[in-house]
């Protein structure tokens, strides 16, 4: 039942979609049908399987990147005060900045290769990750911290045994949206300058205005974001088998 909802709302969609094509009479090249989607799909699933590669590596890596440096960040935040009054500004001044604009002296400074992709996709990542993770670790229980205190735990046990899983539902939390934007990242860096990937089919296809194969690749870019969403959430959950409500 989770899995048909979603799917009859799928249908409907497409539906509508294509019932609007056929009353508007509106010409193929502005909006084509759901049928010439699936034609492009299947007569060219190669090339966008090829490029679906390209974007999901890009993507992956830049969570990967993201989240590593967003948790060394948030962990220095919260263990380090000093530390503390210098990143914290920085890193708020830092989102005041369009991560967009960065992206044409990414590829100046990374060349057109998977370089300034990734690393769009890791400033994009980095923050939710950093906040959610800081977050959950300020706000541990402070019953527990005193109980920890009264028990002679030291700050290495006190950060592995009590503020660090305290503080995983809320990095899950940062994760669900780093995942849910990471493609952003990818695919702006593929528009900027790129010569595979989605995103750079998507910038081909529009120049030549073939409107179908633009669509088959965002339907395909959605499929994928979909399913690193899915993926990330999946494993969020099994990190934290004692909190589900919180999840």
């Amino acid at each position: 039942m989770t899995l048909l909802r979603p799917l009859l709302i799928f249908a409907a969609l497409l539906g509508l979609w294509q019932a609007g094509v056929w009353l508007s009479g509106v010409p193929h090249f502005l909006l084509p049908g759901p049928d010439r989607v699936a034609g492009v799909l299947l007569a060219r699933w190669p090339e966008l399987l090829d490029n679906a590669l390209v974007t999901a590596i890009e993507i992956l890596l830049g969570l990967l990147l993201g989240t590593l440096l967003g948790c060394l960040s948030a962990l220095s935040i919260a263990l380090l005060p000093p530390l503390r009054r210098w990143l914290l500004p920085l890193l708020v001044v830092s989102q005041a900045i369009p991560v967009f604009a960065l992206a044409p002296l990414l590829v100046l400074w990374f060349g057109y290769g998977l370089g300034p992709k990734i690393a769009m996709a890791t400033l994009i990542i980095y923050f939710p990750v950093t906040a959610a993770f800081y977050d959950g670790l300020r706000r541990t229980e402070p019953g527990w911290l005193d109980l920890a205190q009264t028990m002679g735990g030291s700050r290495l046990a006190v950060l592995l045994r009590i503020r660090l899983p305290a503080a995983l539902p809320a990095l899950g939390s940062g994760l669900r949206v780093a995942a849910a934007t990471a493609p952003i990242g990818a695919v702006v860096g593929e528009w900027v300058g790129s010569g595979a990937g989605l995103g750079r089919m998507m910038l081909d296809a529009n120049g030549r205005m073939q409107t179908d194969v633009m669509f088959a690749a965002l339907f395909v870019l959605a499929v994928l974001a979909l399913a690193i969403y899915a993926a990330v959430d999946r494993a969020c959950r099994a990190a934290v088998p004692w909190a589900p409500e919180r999840l």
